[in-house]
């Protein structure tokens, strides 16, 4: 039997872990935390992620903890529609994009794994071609090294060196809030270098999610700058950020990696974040990790030889991570007369043209 050593237990990681079991792998999962576990975050899921998810078996328990992604379209501070999303030809084109807690897909995607292929509280120091994996416990071998490590990936260095994620001069805000009221139409609203965005999640809560231009690693205000930068805006936001906690906000800087040569060397492969680390405005980041996972575990199966991974999944990922960065440029104009230059181009799109430009994102098959 092959032996695979997945480093990081993230959603990426745990999915890869999934779909080599479902091969015939043996896998050991070594994540650096003590358990998995996420908190305070939403995660819209598209039609590419469910059909990864599908044939990861998992995809209906998926589906029974999510709900449909409502987003209506994007509006600008003051409510008034920029670009109006047409949900009933991307539904029957595309399928339903759905939205869930984060920590119900890592919940599904760890039940789905035998307790004994996950060991947490482990460290690890480098990764080598050979299949060797260095680590606080000593070490692990395997026939397939993952690298499922996140931005800053120890095991990308045993791949492409050293690599530096760009910052792309915004952060982001994410909380998890309980509004008084429901909330009916979502979306997201686009100011001048500022965004505010919510969604419904199944219990009933609202997962919110902000981004403004400022320098690098800027400390965070908290609930305080929150409801300074957004609280005169539209409703519901004013009434969502007067439902919030302190506790529930979570602060990013955001960033994307630079075009890697390969996403293989010998037994060695890169996925998600360690790979092609993206902003997160075409809401692909997990999505294409998950699309990763179901890649590797059927080439890993098929060849030695990785090279086709590499094939396959290089240059769609990083056509996304490119033009997700593009769309973050556009969305976080600060320019009066630019921003409302970019608000009245949005508004003469039509409808059919928004659905053909998700093709290439969205068509993507097992």
């Amino acid at each position: 039997m092959s032996k695979a050593v997945v480093v990081g237990g993230g959603i990426g990681g745990l999915a890869t872990a999934i779909g080599l079991i479902r091969c015939g792998w043996e896998v050991e999962v070594l994540e650096r935390a003590a358990r998995i576990e996420e908190v305070g975050a939403g995660i819209s899921l598209w039609s590419n992620a469910l059909r990864a998810l599908d044939a990861l078996g998992v995809g209906d328990q998926v589906r029974a903890r999510a709900v449909d992604d409502g987003a209506a379209g994007i509006r600008d501070s003051k409510g008034r529609w920029i670009s109006r999303v047409d949900t009933e030809t991307i539904r029957a084109r595309f399928g339903n994009p759905i939205v869930m807690h984060r920590a119900d897909l890592l919940d599904i995607l760890h039940a789905a794994l035998p307790e004994e292929a996950l060991r947490t509280g482990i460290s690890v120091s480098e990764a080598r071609t050979d299949g060797t994996v260095i680590h606080s416990a000593g070490t692990s071998t395997g026939d397939l090294v993952v690298g499922a490590d996140g931005l800053r990936s120890v095991v990308r260095r045993a791949v492409c060196g050293d690599i530096t994620p760009r910052y792309r001069g915004y952060s982001a805000w994410r909380l998890v809030v309980a509004p008084a009221q429901p909330i009916t139409e979502l979306g997201e609203s686009w100011g001048r270098g500022e965004r505010f965005g919510f969604v419904s999640l199944s219990d009933g809560r609202v997962y919110c999610f902000a981004a403004a231009t400022m320098p690098e690693r800027t400390p965070s205000g908290g609930l305080a700058e929150l409801r300074r930068r957004f609280g005169t805006w539209h409703d519901p936001i004013p009434s969502l950020l007067a439902s919030a906690e302190e506790s529930a906000v979570l602060k990013h800087d955001l960033y994307d990696l630079p075009p890697l040569k390969t996403y293989v060397a010998e037994r060695i492969a890169l996925i998600g974040d360690a790979a092609h680390a993206m902003t997160p405005n075409l809401g692909q980041g997990a999505c294409q990790a998950l699309e990763d996972a179901v890649i590797l575990a059927r080439v890993a199966t098929e060849d030695t030889d990785l090279t086709r991974y590499d094939q396959e999944r290089r240059p769609r990922t990083q056509m996304l991570v490119t033009r997700s960065r593009r769309i973050g440029t556009m969305a976080q104009l600060s320019s009066p007369p630019l921003v409302a230059l970019r608000n009245a181009a949005l508004r003469l799109i039509p409808a059919s043209v928004q659905a053909n430009s998700l093709a290439p994102v969205l068509d993507w098959t097992c």
